[in-house]
């Protein structure tokens, strides 16, 4: 009885309305084309009959389909109560290791599931050290930060996966704990954990080339600008591996981000976009369409990111992608206005409405703040810079209260762009030169969360930008090129490397960055590329 009572309250709190759809859609693919996640063999000692459908759980927890993995492990749990794993599955979906901190339920709900895997019994002592493994990043929330959990986890899983090397699952979540430790822990620009765990990833690949699991986290491991070419191949296999997951569809994107590739971040985007809304994951449809519309916006293709930013989805109900929604849906309009200048466009921005919840999430809503606070700033209006100024002050006290240093820090950079542009309309250059200068080097020291394709408008460009106002081409010129090395092909930063050469008297540099400007936009209508192709022909 006891049992059932868990199980009920596991489902009802973990998959909520996903676990009919995800039963139907489960005997749908049974009945007609075969269902592609990807291939997981997890060999458990569970009953041989939920074999199959253990390892489909898995396919889909490794790719973060948190949902619908917690209703199918439960399925599994219910098929056979003494599967202690099914429940180690559960209490797996409740860490997103590269998403955000899991909130106070669901850590509860995560060590109910650790307690109920141990009371199932696992019958083998590999079995029972997943359990523990997955235990250390429950047991003491309440005393021990994320980050001394996740290095706890990782260790586990450190020593489970050296114990059983013929394991392969052992080393493909050992290297997402080591993913996981990454993200919680300070910047670390040697990037060590990302190296070893895109290693373990790759070696196993070679041998399982239709792993989720695997094509993603190389991916995740290399989400950098110095390490992004080492995950091209694995973007590219992600999508074919499990094209029935919308985010499997989406994550190659992050790599085309960084390496420039525009037209097929767009492309996969909106293949993402369509899978999370036929499936209803209206979180990953926003993330998706974030990617998409940045990669339209360096494309000079405005109208297209204006009609997806004019027909955003609305969120329903929370989720595990919902912090992704909610940051998405504030981004694109604030990306929309400022990848476009548009700074009057940008300081009338609506103020986010009663969907954001603020708390631990607060830092979903700040670009809204920021771009409002840096088109009043541009515009000359130092009231207007100010209230958002404070705005931003106060979701930084939720943060700090939430213990999220990388988003009061994030929001830290923001204040200074605003205030450095304030300190240029009150003729104080240089001021206004120190604190971009100090927001462009506090930019650089830290990493873009994977929630974004990239800042909405970067500090060392606003920094380039200002320079070319001040009559110091030669200066900005170096800053554009900084951008440039770090964000490929970005729209905005080749513009200015090519408009400063210009007024620098380097007109061959110049006519490169503007001939690059035309090739990555060739169907763009901004007057930038009029400028560009007439400086061609000129």
């Amino acid at each position: 009885m006891k049992l059932r009572l868990f199980l009920s309250v596991v489902v009802v709190a973990a998959a909520a309305s996903f676990l009919f759809p995800v039963f139907a859609q489960h005997e749908q693919h049974q009945a007609g084309s075969p269902e592609k996640l990807g291939k997981v063999d997890f060999r458990t000692s569970c009953a041989p009959e939920v074999q199959e459908q253990f390892n489909r759980a898995v396919g889909l927890l490794h790719s973060f389909w948190y949902e619908m993995a917690a209703a199918e492990f439960a399925s599994v749990a219910q098929k056979d109560p003494s599967c202690g794993m099914a429940f180690w599955g559960i209490a797996m979906t409740h860490y997103h290791p590269l998403w955000e901190p899991p909130s106070l339920s669901a850590l509860q709900q995560g060590l109910a599931a650790v307690e109920q895997a141990k009371k199932a019994g696992a019958k083998t002592q590999r079995e029972r050290d997943y359990i523990a493994a997955i235990e250390n990043f429950y047991k003491d929330f309440e005393r021990q930060s994320t980050a001394t959990r996740a290095a706890a986890y990782e260790q586990a899983m450190e020593r489970l996966h050296a114990s059983y090397p013929d394991d392969r699952e052992a080393t493909v979540f050992y290297a997402l704990a080591l993913l996981g430790t990454a993200a919680a822990s300070p910047p670390d620009k040697s990037y060590a954990r990302q190296k070893k765990a895109g290693s373990l990833a790759e070696e196993l690949f070679r041998l399982q080339p239709d792993h989720p699991g695997l094509a993603h986290y190389i991916i995740h491991s290399y989400d950098y600008p110095a390490l992004a070419d080492r995950a091209a191949e694995a973007a590219r296999q992600y999508a074919r591996i499990a094209p029935d997951s919308p985010h499997a569809l989406h994550m190659p994107t992050h790599i085309f981000t960084r390496l420039g590739m525009w037209q097929e971040s767009i492309s996969s985007n909106l293949a993402a976009a369509a899978a999370a809304r036929k499936h209803g994951v209206t979180g990953e449809e926003l993330h998706a369409l974030d990617y998409a519309v940045y990669g339209y916006l360096q494309r000079g293709e405005d109208q297209k990111a204006r009609e997806i930013a004019e027909n955003l989805p609305k969120l329903s109900g929370p989720s595990a992608s919902q912090f992704a929604g909610l940051y998405a849906a504030a981004s694109i309009p604030a990306r929309y206005a400022l990848e476009r200048r548009r700074w009057a466009e940008a300081a009338a921005l609506p103020e986010p409405d009663s969907t954001y919840p603020g708390g631990r999430v607060a830092w979903t809503q700040a670009n809204v703040h920021f771009a409002r606070g840096l088109g009043a700033a541009r515009n000359g209006n130092v009231e207007g810079a100010a209230k958002a100024v404070e705005r931003l002050s106060s979701l930084q006290e939720e943060l700090r209260s939430a213990n999220d240093s990388y988003w009061t820090g994030q929001i830290e950079i923001q204040k200074e762009m605003i205030g450095a542009w304030v300190a240029l309309a009150e003729k104080n250059p240089q001021e206004a030169l120190r604190r971009m200068k100090l927001a462009a080097d506090r930019e650089d020291a830290t990493d873009k969360h994977p929630v974004t394709p990239g800042v909405v408008i970067p500090a060392r460009e606003l920094l380039g930008d200002m320079l070319l106002e001040l009559g110091q081409p030669e200066k900005a010129v170096a800053e554009f090129e900084a951008v440039l090395r770090g964000a490929p092909n970005r729209f905005n930063a080749l513009y200015g490397a090519a408009k400063a050469a210009d007024l620098a008297g380097d007109r061959a540099k110049a006519r490169t960055f503007f001939e690059k400007l035309i090739q990555i936009a060739p169907q763009g209508e901004r007057a930038e590329l009029r400028e560009a192709r007439a400086y061609r022909v000129g």
